[in-house]
């Protein structure tokens, strides 16, 4: 390397994350420079679908480089009930936007999420009840954290 010359460092990636759910999905937020995630307000879902205005307006409020998107397994390893619904979904996000998407193993993740807000609950830190829309969203939190942290999974 020439006298001087910093080292290429990577492009700074914002990243919009997805708990896929038949009523709500969970939105969070976060980049690669400082690794971190959190929660944005939830998406409905009705039985024309999700509310993919809502969603728009997350992606250019935010202007995302790539989608992550919860890849539901039971716990057994084996594809769950919301598998195909969950994998239609992020085949749609990346019709509609064209930005990659990448799949996160997403087991166990919402009940990561409640754990944690009933601990910042209990430490005073939350003072609001805690709503199942604030668990969907904390649970796309564990996700986009899970592939911040290198996790991935082909689906």
């Amino acid at each position: 390397m020439p006298e001087g010359r910093l080292p290429a460092r990577p492009p700074v990636e914002t990243a919009l994350a997805f708990d896929f759910g038949l009523r709500r999905i969970g939105v969070a937020s976060g980049d690669t420079l400082t690794g971190t995630a959190g929660p944005r307000p939830a998406v409905r879902v009705t039985a024309a679908g999700p509310d993919w205005a809502a969603i728009e307006r997350e992606v250019r409020a935010l202007q995302p480089h790539l989608f992550v998107v919860g890849a539901p397994y039971n716990a057994n390893g084996s594809p769950g009930s919301l598998a195909t619904a969950a994998s239609a979904f992020a085949a749609e996000l990346e019709r509609r936007f064209g930005l990659p998407v990448h799949r996160v193993d997403e087991r166990f993740s919402s009940l990561q999420a409640n754990e944690r807000l009933k601990a910042q609950r209990a430490s005073g830190e939350r003072r609001r009840r805690i709503r199942r829309e604030d668990i969907d969203s904390a649970a796309a939190v564990v996700i986009l954290e899970r592939w911040l942290a290198g996790e991935a999974d082909g689906g």
